[in-house]
């Protein structure tokens, strides 16, 4: 997966007081959060819940690409100006990485029949989780953090996944 907003590991452009790079990984944070929260809603009862359930995960992710490409070119434009086509590609390539955190996920639900896990999602939901705290992280080391602070980055990243999953463990699912 590429970084946050689709492009590559390097640094972004300088930090707002002109000093050092930025990092940007907020869409595979966050579309991995996304995924979490699909997988935890999910209680799929159909004849083929892995199907419906990865279909939901990509779906979920595109939809929520989109409305951010909309939201950004929508509510960033200058005034009296309209939106170009390069435009809206690089806000869609910059928001790309909201669909790529499902792929991780979406292809835990495909093989976790052959690792034992059955049709459950929790194998999924498990990933979902990871993939956040490992993004988030990675987003503090790329940014130079202090190890405390890529600790913090984590373990906060990692709260907000159990309160995922005690979400799902509390409806039943």
């Amino acid at each position: 997966m590429t970084t946050s907003r689709g492009h590559t590991d390097a640094p972004r452009e300088p930090a707002p007081d002109g000093t050092g790079n930025r990092t940007d990984y907020t869409g595979a944070v966050y579309g991995s959060m996304l995924a979490a929260s699909v997988i935890a809603a999910s209680d799929l009862h159909e004849p083929h819940p892995r199907l419906s359930l990865i279909l939901l995960l990509v779906v979920t992710g595109l939809v929520f690409w989109a409305a951010h490409v909309y939201a950004q070119v929508a509510g960033e434009r200058e005034a009296g100006r309209p939106v170009t086509r390069s435009q809206v590609r690089e806000v869609g390539r910059h928001e790309w990485p909201l669909v790529e955190a499902s792929a991780l996920p979406a292809l835990a639900v495909l093989v976790s029949p052959w690792l034992g896990a059955g049709e459950n999602a929790w194998l999924a939901l498990a990933v979902a989780v990871a993939q956040q705290v490992v993004w988030a992280t990675l987003g503090a080391r790329r940014a130079s953090a202090s190890s405390g602070q890529m600790a913090a980055e984590g373990a906060v990243n990692l709260l907000l996944g159990l309160v995922i999953v005690a979400a799902k463990v509390a409806v039943g699912h």
